[in-house]
């Protein structure tokens, strides 16, 4: 089955809400760091899949960079106080910008992310491994004489 950027687009927004709903169930079950740092991780994982959705063709470490330093751009925007002004009125708000900047969750925007990327490479590979396969001619084994 192809990956077209149709079905990468189609594919993101069901991966973006699998990662709300585990974020939403760890929530249910935990209170502490778990809560805390797994949330921060699967937001991340939230960001990747809108960069890959407003970008589908975009290669795995490309939109990895984008959406950690997209999550790096909303912590640090944290500092100004603007964030937590707009989170004081929307929910929405409250959870797209998050309230305080907390260092800590500069490690953990990454940790969402890379095995994203690590997956996303693997898939690409995997595809381009079945698209040469199936465009070899009848006959020919890799490798052999022929």
């Amino acid at each position: 089955m192809p990956i077209t950027a149709r079905r990468v687009r189609l594919l993101t927004p069901l991966a973006a809400l699998a990662f709300l709903s585990l974020a939403l169930l760890i929530r249910v079950v935990d209170d502490g760091a778990l809560r805390q740092h797994s949330g921060t991780a699967l937001y991340a994982s939230m960001v990747w899949c809108a960069t890959l959705f407003v970008r589908p063709r975009m290669a795995p470490v490309p939109a990895g960079v984008v959406a950690t330093i997209f999550c790096w751009m909303v912590e640090i925007a944290q500092l100004t106080g603007v964030p937590a002004a707009l989170s004081a009125r929307s929910l929405a708000a409250r959870l797209a910008l998050g309230v305080q900047f907390d260092p800590v969750d500069l490690a953990w925007y990454p940790a969402g992310v890379v095995p994203l990327v690590v997956l996303h490479h693997l898939v690409r590979v995997r595809h381009r491994r079945a698209a040469s396969t199936r465009e070899q001619p009848a006959g020919l084994i890799p490798g052999g004489t022929g």
